[in-house]
Protein backbone atom coordinates (compact mmCIF):
# COMPACT_ATOMS: atom_id res chain seq x y z
CA UNK A 1 0.00 0.00 0.00
CA UNK A 2 1.51 3.31 -1.07
CA UNK A 3 1.74 6.38 1.14
CA UNK A 4 1.25 10.02 0.20
CA UNK A 5 2.33 12.91 2.40
CA UNK A 6 0.40 16.10 1.70
CA UNK A 7 1.48 19.34 3.36
CA UNK A 8 -1.24 21.82 4.27
CA UNK A 9 -3.80 19.08 3.77
CA UNK A 10 -6.54 20.14 6.16
CA UNK A 11 -8.25 22.54 3.78
CA UNK A 12 -8.58 23.59 0.17
CA UNK A 13 -6.43 21.92 -2.48
CA UNK A 14 -4.66 19.79 0.11
CA UNK A 15 -7.94 18.43 1.40
CA UNK A 16 -9.09 17.64 -2.13
CA UNK A 17 -5.86 15.74 -2.75
CA UNK A 18 -6.20 13.86 0.55
CA UNK A 19 -9.68 12.63 -0.32
CA UNK A 20 -8.74 11.72 -3.90
CA UNK A 21 -5.63 9.75 -2.90
CA UNK A 22 -7.48 7.98 -0.07
CA UNK A 23 -10.09 6.82 -2.57
CA UNK A 24 -7.25 5.43 -4.71
CA UNK A 25 -6.13 3.29 -1.81
CA UNK A 26 -3.22 5.31 -0.45
CA UNK A 27 -2.25 5.76 3.15
CA UNK A 28 -2.77 9.51 3.48
CA UNK A 29 -0.53 11.52 5.79
CA UNK A 30 -2.43 14.75 6.48
CA UNK A 31 -0.08 17.54 7.53
CA UNK A 32 -1.47 20.64 9.23
CA UNK A 33 -0.10 23.47 11.32
CA UNK A 34 -2.96 25.60 12.67
CA UNK A 35 -6.05 23.81 11.31
CA UNK A 36 -6.22 20.96 13.81
CA UNK A 37 -10.03 20.76 13.92
CA UNK A 38 -10.29 20.59 10.13
CA UNK A 39 -7.54 17.96 9.99
CA UNK A 40 -9.29 15.80 12.58
CA UNK A 41 -12.60 16.03 10.71
CA UNK A 42 -10.89 15.11 7.43
CA UNK A 43 -9.18 12.11 9.01
CA UNK A 44 -12.48 10.96 10.54
CA UNK A 45 -14.27 11.26 7.19
CA UNK A 46 -11.59 9.21 5.43
CA UNK A 47 -11.53 6.52 8.12
CA UNK A 48 -15.33 6.30 8.15
CA UNK A 49 -15.16 5.14 4.54
CA UNK A 50 -12.80 2.31 5.43
CA UNK A 51 -9.79 4.14 4.05
CA UNK A 52 -6.41 5.00 5.61
CA UNK A 53 -5.29 8.35 7.03
CA UNK A 54 -3.38 9.92 9.89
CA UNK A 55 -2.77 13.53 10.91
CA UNK A 56 0.63 15.10 11.60
CA UNK A 57 1.16 18.57 13.04
CA UNK A 58 4.21 20.45 11.75
CA UNK A 59 5.17 23.93 10.64
CA UNK A 60 6.89 22.90 7.43
CA UNK A 61 8.39 26.37 6.96
CA UNK A 62 10.85 25.31 9.70
CA UNK A 63 13.47 22.76 8.67
CA UNK A 64 13.54 20.81 11.91
CA UNK A 65 9.76 20.40 11.88
CA UNK A 66 9.79 19.30 8.24
CA UNK A 67 12.46 16.75 9.13
CA UNK A 68 10.44 15.46 12.07
CA UNK A 69 7.30 15.26 9.93
CA UNK A 70 8.88 12.97 7.35
CA UNK A 71 10.38 10.81 10.12
CA UNK A 72 6.99 10.50 11.82
CA UNK A 73 5.23 9.58 8.56
CA UNK A 74 7.80 6.87 7.78
CA UNK A 75 7.52 5.57 11.35
CA UNK A 76 3.73 5.34 10.98
CA UNK A 77 3.39 4.03 7.42
CA UNK A 78 6.80 2.56 6.60
CA UNK A 79 7.73 4.83 3.69
CA UNK A 80 6.79 7.87 1.63
CA UNK A 81 5.97 7.13 -2.01
CA UNK A 82 4.44 10.47 -2.97
CA UNK A 83 5.08 13.94 -1.56
CA UNK A 84 2.68 16.74 -2.43
CA UNK A 85 4.15 20.10 -1.43
CA UNK A 86 0.92 22.04 -1.09
CA UNK A 87 1.34 24.19 2.03
CA UNK A 88 1.33 27.89 1.24
CA UNK A 89 -0.23 31.27 1.78
CA UNK A 90 -1.24 34.16 -0.46
CA UNK A 91 -0.11 37.77 -0.28
CA UNK A 92 -2.21 40.32 -2.17
CA UNK A 93 -0.74 43.78 -1.60
CA UNK A 94 0.88 46.60 -3.60
CA UNK A 95 4.56 45.87 -4.08
CA UNK A 96 5.92 48.85 -2.13
CA UNK A 97 3.68 48.17 0.88
CA UNK A 98 4.97 44.66 1.58
CA UNK A 99 7.10 44.62 4.71
CA UNK A 100 10.30 42.63 5.08
CA UNK A 101 8.63 40.41 7.69
CA UNK A 102 5.76 39.62 5.32
CA UNK A 103 8.26 38.77 2.58
CA UNK A 104 10.31 36.51 4.85
CA UNK A 105 7.18 34.71 6.07
CA UNK A 106 5.95 34.22 2.52
CA UNK A 107 9.29 32.81 1.39
CA UNK A 108 9.40 30.44 4.35
CA UNK A 109 5.85 29.18 3.88
CA UNK A 110 5.67 28.95 0.08
CA UNK A 111 9.23 28.11 -0.98
CA UNK A 112 11.40 27.01 1.94
CA UNK A 113 8.75 24.49 3.00
CA UNK A 114 8.95 22.86 -0.44
CA UNK A 115 12.72 22.57 -0.20
CA UNK A 116 12.73 21.28 3.38
CA UNK A 117 10.05 18.62 2.93
CA UNK A 118 11.58 17.44 -0.32
CA UNK A 119 15.04 17.25 1.25
CA UNK A 120 13.93 14.77 3.88
CA UNK A 121 11.34 12.88 1.83
CA UNK A 122 13.89 11.97 -0.84
CA UNK A 123 16.13 10.46 1.84
CA UNK A 124 13.41 7.84 2.28
CA UNK A 125 12.70 7.52 -1.44
CA UNK A 126 16.30 6.95 -2.58
CA UNK A 127 16.78 3.46 -1.08
CA UNK A 128 13.56 2.34 -2.81
CA UNK A 129 14.60 3.98 -6.09
CA UNK A 130 11.05 5.24 -6.43
CA UNK A 131 9.30 8.46 -5.59
CA UNK A 132 6.90 11.08 -6.82
CA UNK A 133 7.36 14.72 -5.80
CA UNK A 134 4.50 16.99 -6.83
CA UNK A 135 4.84 20.70 -6.14
CA UNK A 136 1.85 23.02 -6.09
CA UNK A 137 2.80 26.42 -7.53
CA UNK A 138 0.43 28.91 -9.18
CA UNK A 139 -0.35 30.26 -12.62
CA UNK A 140 1.01 33.56 -11.30
CA UNK A 141 4.40 31.87 -10.99
CA UNK A 142 4.30 31.57 -14.79
CA UNK A 143 2.47 34.76 -15.71
CA UNK A 144 2.85 37.20 -12.79
CA UNK A 145 0.03 39.21 -11.23
CA UNK A 146 -0.42 42.85 -10.27
CA UNK A 147 -0.31 43.38 -6.48
CA UNK A 148 1.09 39.85 -6.14
CA UNK A 149 4.71 40.44 -7.17
CA UNK A 150 6.15 38.76 -4.08
CA UNK A 151 3.73 35.82 -4.34
CA UNK A 152 4.49 35.46 -8.05
CA UNK A 153 8.21 35.45 -7.27
CA UNK A 154 8.08 32.60 -4.73
CA UNK A 155 5.76 30.55 -6.93
CA UNK A 156 8.15 31.03 -9.86
CA UNK A 157 10.84 29.77 -7.50
CA UNK A 158 8.85 26.57 -6.96
CA UNK A 159 8.75 26.05 -10.72
CA UNK A 160 12.50 26.60 -11.07
CA UNK A 161 13.18 24.24 -8.17
CA UNK A 162 10.98 21.59 -9.82
CA UNK A 163 12.80 21.75 -13.14
CA UNK A 164 16.26 21.67 -11.58
CA UNK A 165 15.56 18.85 -9.12
CA UNK A 166 13.91 16.69 -11.77
CA UNK A 167 17.25 16.44 -13.59
CA UNK A 168 19.09 15.50 -10.41
CA UNK A 169 16.80 12.69 -9.28
CA UNK A 170 15.48 11.21 -12.53
CA UNK A 171 18.30 8.59 -12.61
CA UNK A 172 17.16 7.50 -9.13
CA UNK A 173 13.59 6.67 -10.16
CA UNK A 174 12.19 9.83 -8.58
CA UNK A 175 10.09 12.18 -10.70
CA UNK A 176 9.53 15.83 -9.82
CA UNK A 177 6.65 17.72 -11.39
CA UNK A 178 4.67 20.88 -10.75
CA UNK A 179 1.02 21.91 -10.92
CA UNK A 180 0.07 25.55 -11.48
CA UNK A 181 -3.55 26.05 -10.37
CA UNK A 182 -5.59 28.92 -11.69
CA UNK A 183 -8.55 30.45 -9.88
CA UNK A 184 -9.55 27.69 -7.48
CA UNK A 185 -12.54 27.92 -5.16
CA UNK A 186 -10.77 27.85 -1.78
CA UNK A 187 -10.37 30.14 1.23
CA UNK A 188 -7.68 32.06 -0.66
CA UNK A 189 -10.45 33.68 -2.72
CA UNK A 190 -12.06 35.21 0.37
CA UNK A 191 -10.11 38.44 -0.17
CA UNK A 192 -12.06 39.02 -3.39
CA UNK A 193 -15.58 40.38 -3.68
CA UNK A 194 -18.33 38.57 -5.57
CA UNK A 195 -17.86 41.04 -8.44
CA UNK A 196 -14.11 40.39 -8.56
CA UNK A 197 -14.71 36.63 -8.58
CA UNK A 198 -17.18 37.06 -11.44
CA UNK A 199 -14.51 38.99 -13.35
CA UNK A 200 -12.01 36.17 -12.83
CA UNK A 201 -14.58 33.64 -14.07
CA UNK A 202 -15.23 35.77 -17.14
CA UNK A 203 -11.49 35.64 -17.94
CA UNK A 204 -11.44 31.84 -17.62
CA UNK A 205 -12.31 30.08 -20.92
CA UNK A 206 -13.91 27.16 -19.04
CA UNK A 207 -16.25 29.77 -17.52
CA UNK A 208 -16.13 28.55 -13.92
CA UNK A 209 -13.96 28.47 -10.84
CA UNK A 210 -11.68 25.48 -10.48
CA UNK A 211 -12.16 23.06 -7.60
CA UNK A 212 -9.63 21.32 -5.35
CA UNK A 213 -10.59 18.07 -7.07
CA UNK A 214 -9.49 19.47 -10.45
CA UNK A 215 -6.02 19.92 -8.97
CA UNK A 216 -6.17 16.54 -7.23
CA UNK A 217 -6.83 14.85 -10.58
CA UNK A 218 -3.61 16.32 -11.93
CA UNK A 219 -1.72 15.15 -8.84
CA UNK A 220 -3.06 11.63 -9.32
CA UNK A 221 -1.86 11.72 -12.92
CA UNK A 222 1.68 12.58 -11.87
CA UNK A 223 1.61 9.94 -9.12
CA UNK A 224 0.42 7.17 -11.42
CA UNK A 225 2.82 4.46 -12.58
CA UNK A 226 2.01 5.44 -16.14
CA UNK A 227 3.72 8.80 -15.58
CA UNK A 228 7.11 7.18 -14.95
CA UNK A 229 8.67 8.92 -18.00
CA UNK A 230 7.24 12.34 -17.16
CA UNK A 231 9.38 14.63 -15.02
CA UNK A 232 10.32 18.30 -14.83
CA UNK A 233 6.93 19.31 -16.20
CA UNK A 234 4.59 22.15 -15.30
CA UNK A 235 0.90 21.37 -15.73
CA UNK A 236 -1.55 24.26 -15.67
CA UNK A 237 -4.91 23.53 -14.05
CA UNK A 238 -6.41 26.92 -14.81
CA UNK A 239 -9.36 26.38 -17.16
CA UNK A 240 -7.37 27.96 -19.98
CA UNK A 241 -6.75 31.23 -18.08
CA UNK A 242 -3.18 31.63 -19.31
Amino acid sequence: MKTVLITGAARGIGKGCAIAFARKGYNVAINYNNSQKEAEILKSDILSNGLSAEIFKADVSREEEAKRLTYDVVSRFGKIDVLINNAGKALYKPFDEVTDLQWQNLCACDLSSVIYCTKYAVKDMLPHRFGRIINISSMWGERGASCEAHYSAVKAGVIGFTKALSKEYAPCGITVNCITPGVIDTDMLNIFSAQEKAELISRTPCARLGTPYDVAAAALFFADAGSDFITGQVLGVDGGFI
